[in-house]
């Protein structure tokens, strides 16, 4: 029992959480993003882009069976830790984490209900709509929108193309924006 705990199983699931986390976090780091679609370069707009990544990546395992469905779950835990140790890392106090990470919680799964409907509904203008809601709430137009919109669509195909087996053991890849991936700003 003592070595399923601690030993070999485990390293080779923290090995495999790390590696699909870290590729999620280089995908919603991807340049274009900022300097092209104009998402915010703070760490609000930066939690926005974890948040469409990580809906993007749940969205692809909803519905699996198994080790699928308990890797998602890992993930959605490993991004919440991840929100938690960046609040601390802003200088939030601890009194004032819980009720931050509460409204985050709140935000992201807003964000993944109307994400979600349009994504099933193929509905890309509904989606850049949601998007600008979440991301841009300040302007009242975001004419970069249709562009992420359209990564999200080609990231969720891509994503469906990706083997469960393969995303189970560590491996996924995620689109690249902007080289033939949505349209260009």
């Amino acid at each position: 029992m003592f070595q399923r705990l601690f030993g070999r199983e485990r390293r080779t699931n923290r090995a495999i959480t790390d590696a699909l986390y870290g590729e999620i976090v280089a995908a919603a780091r991807q340049p274009v993003f900022y300097s092209h679609w104009k998402v915010p370069d703070t760490p609000l707009g930066r939690f926005e882009m974890l948040s469409l990544v990580m809906l993007l990546f749940q969205h692809r395992l909803r519905g699996e069976p198994g080790t699928a469905a308990a890797v998602a779950q890992v993930l959605i835990d490993e991004f919440f830790t991840d929100v938690e140790h960046s609040l601390r890392e802003l200088g939030i106090s601890d009194p004032g984490v819980p009720k931050r990470m509460k409204r985050l919680a709140r935000m992201f799964y807003g964000r993944t209900a109307a994400y979600t409907e349009a994504l099933d509904a193929g509905d890309e203008a509904a989606f850049a709509a949601a998007l600008t809601r979440n991301v841009r709430p300040d302007a009242a137009e975001w004419p970069e929108a249709p562009h992420l919109a359209a990564y999200a669509f080609v990231a969720q195909k891509r994503l469906a193309e990706q083997s469960t087996a393969e995303i189970c053991a560590g491996r996924i890849v995620f689109p690249r924006a902007g080289e033939g991936v949505g349209r260009e700003a």
